[in-house]
């Protein structure tokens, strides 16, 4: 334990809401962030990403969960760009107000999020056919380009 755990548990006798919140062990989140669901598809230094491509009543949607250190809290929204051999996907978020769930257990945040998806783009949607992947939102960025191995 450090100078600055030390502290926060002193923060957190004090009646601090914040420290009591961040020593919380959180075994919920890290019970789902253990079991994620979805096909693991890709990884960088920092974090995973699990994409599923999904339908309902003949829609298409690519269902996403990013497991690691990108944190965010949004109401505008998200942004994932897939550029492969001889494509690009430039895609919107189905949801506007996005926010991640932290676990203190792990250290970690998982995101989830949906992007529409044509029924022509679906095809595209493959390991071997993507080079990078880039998650953004606000002012946070994951980049992948290391595709997991199947």
């Amino acid at each position: 334990m450090g100078i600055k755990h030390t502290i926060l548990k002193v923060r957190a006798a004090m009646g601090n809401i914040r420290a009591m919140e961040k020593l919380h062990v959180d075994t919920h989140t890290e019970g789902i962030i253990i079991k994620v669901n979805g096909t693991h598809f890709a990884t960088s230094p920092q974090n995973e990403l699990y994409l599923d491509v999904k339908e309902l009543a003949g829609y298409h949607y690519l269902q996403t969960v990013l497991v690691g250190v990108f944190h965010i809290k949004t109401w505008k929204g998200a942004k994932l760009l897939i550029e492969g051999t001889d494509f690009k996907l430039d895609i919107l978020s189905d949801m506007q107000e996005i926010e991640s769930d932290f676990s203190n257990v792990s250290n970690r945040s998982i995101t989830t999020m949906d992007f529409s998806l044509d029924e022509s783009d679906i095809e595209k949607i493959q390991k071997s056919k993507i080079k990078t992947i880039t998650l953004a939102s606000k002012k946070k960025t994951a980049f992948f380009d290391q595709m997991v191995e199947e």
